[in-house]
């Protein structure tokens, strides 16, 4: 029976090396890469600089002093009050005169930002894009395994797409965390600008040490989900020698917990269907 599709051999070829290229891209992920960025990502969560207990420590100065009190003459008592005359914005007129919008000035220049956290959000940004970038590897590595649809032996079919589904759920999670950074400064803009208009509101500047402290904590846990999503496809390569060693200095405790409920670790329980999702023998069974 002639193919129903006629598909150039060329583009077939390229096709093929395409589906060659990923499937040894992600099968390479799955068994080095992950385990690698889970100790790398465990190492960071140890770094000094994520775990100050005394948030004091990441406070920022907010160089917008308060200005002193203006004093007004009293020029009326209130019976002359035609007589009274506004202050004007100007010096001269005509060409002296300037024009624009009136801006706030902040008299030790630019307003920075918490560079403690600039500093944190600038390693954790690149974490975040290649668990995206490595998650949309694996998912078109098992997408490409789904075989054409049939009646029937569908059980590995739908290993397939649980772990596409879950997949998907952790490219989103990840790109939420990249949102998330960007509201921090934008809301933390807003305040500033707040504090510049009404420099003698303390709580704006209350509310600006709040909001540094709670993403220096989203940030650490930020860390800590990207950690727990790459977790598991260590163990499944660890030989027996290095994992007693493990438990026995007991470092494997925390990491174990995590161990189970993961995306690696579905897709290593699931390998083999997720790789064969049908068996060869299907026919005899009928």
């Amino acid at each position: 029976m002639s193919s129903l599709l006629k598909v150039d051999s060329e583009i077939k070829t390229k096709v093929a090396a395409f589906k060659e290229r990923i499937t040894a891209e992600a099968e390479d992920l799955v068994a080095n890469f992950f385990p690698k960025k889970l100790l790398e990502l465990d190492h960071f969560l140890k770094d000094p600089s994520i775990n100050i207990t005394e948030l004091k420590e990441i406070h920022s100065d907010i160089n917008l002093p308060v200005p002193d009190p203006i004093l007004f003459s009293n020029l009326h008592d209130g019976l002359d009050a035609q007589n009274a005359k506004k202050r004007k914005l100007e010096d001269g007129s005509g060409d002296d005169m300037v024009t624009g919008t009136k801006v706030f000035v902040m008299p030790d220049g630019m307003m920075k930002s918490n560079a403690n956290l600039v500093d944190l959000i600038e390693k954790v940004k690149p974490e975040i894009r290649i668990l995206i970038e490595k998650c949309n590897t694996v998912k078109m590595w098992v997408q490409l395994l789904i075989p054409r649809i049939e009646d029937g032996n569908n059980f590995g079919v739908s290993i397939q797409e649980e772990t596409v589904a879950e997949l998907r759920t952790v490219e989103g999670e990840a790109a939420s965390y990249l949102d998330q950074i960007s509201r921090y400064y934008i809301t933390r803009a807003k305040l500033v600008s707040k504090i510049a208009k009404y420099p003698h509101v303390e709580d704006y500047r209350r509310t600006v040490t709040e909001i540094d402290e709670k993403e220096y904590i989203s940030l650490k846990i930020i860390v800590s989900e990207l950690r727990n999503q790459y977790v598991c496809c260590g163990l499944h390569y660890l030989s027996a020698s290095i994992y007693t060693c493990l438990c026995s200095e007991s470092r494997i405790t925390d990491m174990f917990a995590c161990f189970q409920v993961t995306l690696h670790d579905m897709i290593l329980k699931n390998i083999e269907k997720i790789k064969r999702p049908r068996s060869s023998n299907a026919d005899a069974l009928y």
